[in-house]
């Protein structure tokens, strides 16, 4: 979303060469193999044809705690309606506990198991196929960004605006403290931020709050932060932004600009997947889908029936 707000803010500028740099842009950023080997016969069929569902992932490589190799730290479903006037995106927690099918080599998979152990297990294609049997909503595109790039992102801007709900402090060095109220933070520490957890009692689901705060005050201060007066900080930004994602092979990052030119951060509904909260499965600490909301959840996504996403997010 924050690379496709770049390239329709370029756009907007109606400069003769804006065009050229669009599609310089658009050829530089990485292009991956997401839907090889998902079975079309497995796959849930498209309802509504105007939508688009794009699957986006997040992988925090520079995080102090990752330890879990290839696994994904972030698994947004950004729903677009027909009319591209908003977006709904929906946060599924990594550890919920669903049915991984098995993987294209079949030494993976075929049971239960935490969300994201697809990726480790069979990259984006069973990322794909996880999700889109979890939520049984087709997912059109795939973007893969490395969320540790925002630093360059939020620091090309100039910084970005963040409300703490609670004072706390951080628990990696520099061991920063984060007092309550409004805040102007710097990359780095709306990075560190974004990755606070453990001194929260219901950990995953405060980082993910954490991150979609960060998401949108990049969307809003991009939006509104006069960048477009500034080529050189349009310029830093727009490529600080596209070397941090990857896209599948199929989307077209300038025909989404085109058509989301009008997106700001107060267009933007975030909403955690419906869950029963947090328990043990053996050692491991999991999310419990609540499979009764969800499953009217995503229908409502299948839909497009983008009043009642909005209403699930209050």
């Amino acid at each position: 979303m924050i690379v496709l707000l770049a390239l329709a803010l370029l756009g907007a500028g109606g400069v003769g060469a804006g065009a050229l740099y669009l599609r310089s842009v658009d050829n530089d950023v990485e292009r991956v193999d997401a839907f090889t080997g998902v079975p079309t016969q497995d796959r849930p069929p498209v309802v509504a044809r105007d939508a688009m569902n794009i699957m986006i992932l997040g992988s925090d490589s520079r995080d102090p705690e990752r330890t879990e190799g290839s696994r994904t730290d972030t698994i947004i479903l950004a729903h677009l309606p027909k009319d591209r006037k908003s977006a709904q995106l929906v946060s599924i927690p990594r550890d919920t506990w669903v049915r991984v099918p098995r993987s294209a080599d079949g030494r993976h998979g075929g049971r239960t198991a935490k969300i994201n152990a697809a990726y480790a297990w069979g990259g984006i294609p069973l990322m794909v196929q996880t999700v889109e049997e979890f939520t049984r909503v087709h997912v059109d595109h795939v973007a893969v960004v490395d969320f540790a790039g925002f630093q360059e992102i939020i620091d090309a801007l100039g910084g970005v605006d963040i409300t703490v709900d609670h004072r706390f402090t951080s628990i990696h060095p520099p061991l920063r403290t984060f007092p309550a109220g409004r805040q102007t933070m710097d990359g780095a520490t709306a990075l560190d931020y974004s990755r606070q957890r453990k001194q929260f009692p219901d950990g995953d689901f405060a980082r993910i709050r954490h991150q979609q705060q960060v998401i949108r005050a990049i969307l809003d201060k991009a939006a509104g932060g006069g960048i477009l007066t500034s080529p050189g900080k349009l310029n830093d930004f727009v490529r600080a932004a596209s070397a941090s994602v990857s896209v599948d092979r199929e989307m077209s990052l300038l025909e989404l600009a085109t058509e989301l030119r009008g997106l700001r951060g107060g267009n933007l509904t975030f909403v955690t997947s419906p869950s029963r909260g947090t328990g043990r499965v053996g050692t491991e600490s999991v999310v419990f889908a609540d499979e009764q909301k969800s499953e009217a959840f995503y229908d409502a996504v299948r839909r497009d029936a983008t009043a009642e996403i909005v209403r699930a997010a209050r």
